[in-house]
């Protein structure tokens, strides 16, 4: 499936370098991007309450798990 989209993108993104896509391309390709910003919200809104759910007593882990609780934050705001 997503190599289908990548596929779709692809073929839109060489169409509108010739400047012939249609205004039904550029919205199938419009929702074929929100469905992929709203999967990889998703996926970094689990990875985050993965992190949340996880207690430990070790500093390096501890640091770590912030660490990559900050990295993970970051790019959900850019999504948004």
């Amino acid at each position: 499936m997503e190599e289908q989209m990548t596929t779709a993108s692809n073929q839109a993104g060489m169409r509108a370098d010739l400047g012939s896509v249609s205004n039904e391309e550029k919205r199938r390709l419009a929702v074929l991007q929100g469905a992929q910003r709203a999967r990889q919200k998703q996926s970094l809104d689990l990875q985050r309450e993965r992190i949340l759910s996880q207690r430990t007593s070790n500093p390096a882990r501890r640091a770590a798990l912030e660490a990559a609780l900050k990295d993970i934050e970051a790019q959900i705001a850019t999504l948004n």
